[in-house]
């Protein structure tokens, strides 16, 4: 998902498919080792001083990098490397922190990341994108499409995203049944987006048709909002619900919300990870908490509530309703996080030291990547295969008179 789903998803501009895997790449790289260090001194330091590494680490460090690859959604094709990596460097640093209050001093639950990841992703990104305004970006108005082959790579993205979620969302449950409620959630909440989201963009486009930037985002709704709700007992009347609720919100959120954003509020949103990411994060992170609160012993039992929302320890006497408040304030502090943290990463980022492409640059590979020239080649070979036929064709017609005029 990380390396294929999100890189992938990114290459739907028609001059910017090297920067978008590539730097996907890049950062995905350097994130990941960042994140086991920056976790690692708030989860797993042993009591003689080493960070103690395993599988569910390496998991955790994706999801940390999964948040900074949410932001770069947002400054796609309007950023240099070396701003992205400042990005990753300081928001995985946040990422670590607030992951920390949310789920430790907190103790709410979110395993599939709902407000932890998408949430404080969505939002510092188009933080960050609000303070790095340009306002002459449509001197690159050319490049910021798609074309033909780009929307079936970037829905390439979409698809791989699509298949592995319910395992993201269901990676670091308790084993048994939280890491099965999990899967079955997701998987029907990404069913009911993609029939929601189809139904919503042929409704609003002319003549009935669909938008593929709908299809390659919108689909992907349900399994964000599934993330915090993912091991909770959601139901499934209440999944195809939530589906349905962020096929629609995520869909209009494209259509009306995004150009809104850019003309009124100076947020330039390339990807439009406010509506895949932003909002289904925090519809989850409500559901999440609406679902906790609502809990009792009569649905979960007294060891399967016990084991749901973790109450052991100091938590041992709370009670869901009480455990509901707490997903409110894990929330809260997602968006803060979120919001804060992209003001003060812009202002680092706006300084003029970092190498950033023009304003009539951006979206174009050009900038930062050798790009063969293969669009000439193309039209060079038809015309010789265009003229080879119309000389065979030439050939054929001249023996065809010189027969005639024998046979006279």
């Amino acid at each position: 998902m990380i390396f294929v789903g999100f890189g992938f998803l990114m290459t739907f501009l028609k001059r910017y498919s090297f920067g978008g895997v590539g730097f996907n790449f890049l950062i995905a790289a350097f994130g990941l080792q960042w994140a086991l260090l920056m976790q690692g001194w708030f989860h797993w330091l042993d009591a003689d001083g080493k960070i103690r590494i395993g599988i569910e680490n390496l998991i955790n460090a994706d999801f940390c990098v999964a948040g900074c690859l949410i932001a770069y959604g947002a400054l796609l094709g309007k950023v240099s490397p070396v701003q992205l990596m400042v990005l990753t460097l300081f928001g995985i640093t946040l990422f670590a922190v607030e992951e920390f209050i949310i789920l430790s001093v907190i103790h709410a639950r979110d395993a599939g990341g709902s407000m932890v990841i998408h949430t404080f992703g969505g939002y510092y990104g188009l933080s960050v994108s609000w303070m790095l305004y340009r306002p002459n970006l449509h001197q690159s108005s050319r490049l910021q499409g798609s074309v033909y082959h780009s929307d079936v790579f970037a829905m390439i993205g979409t698809l791989f995203l699509w298949m592995f979620w319910p395992s993201f969302n269901s990676a670091i449950c308790d084993h048994g049944d939280g890491q099965h409620r999990a899967a079955i959630n997701t998987y029907l909440c990404l069913a009911s987006t993609v029939l929601t989201t189809v139904a919503i963009s042929s409704l609003f486009q002319k003549h009935g048709k669909l938008d593929m930037v709908h299809i390659q985002n919108s689909t992907l709704a349900g399994g964000v909002a599934a993330g915090t709700a993912a091991e909770f007992m959601l139901m499934p009347y209440g999944c195809l619900i939530v589906g349905f609720c962020c096929g629609i919100i995520s869909t209009l959120g494209y259509i009306f919300l995004t150009p809104f954003m850019e003309k009124h509020l100076k947020i330039q949103d390339t990807c439009g990870i406010h509506n895949l990411h932003a909002m289904p994060g925090v519809v989850g992170g409500i559901v999440g908490a609406i679902t906790a609160a609502s809990a009792s012993v009569e649905v979960y039992g007294h060891e399967g509530l016990a084991n749901t929302f973790d109450f052991e320890g100091k938590f041992k006497d709370m009670v869901p309703t009480t455990q509901g408040g707490h997903q409110a304030a894990g929330l809260c502090v997602a968006l803060c996080f979120g919001i804060g943290g992209g003001i003060i990463v812009g202002a680092i980022l706006r300084l003029p030291i970092w190498g950033d492409p023009a304003d009539d640059n951006c979206f174009d590979d050009e900038t930062y990547w050798e790009v063969p020239e293969e669009e000439e080649s193309i039209p060079t070979i038809l015309q010789y295969n265009n003229h080879v036929q119309n000389k065979d064709i030439a050939e054929s017609n001249f023996t065809m008179e010189s027969e005639s005029r024998a046979r006279s």
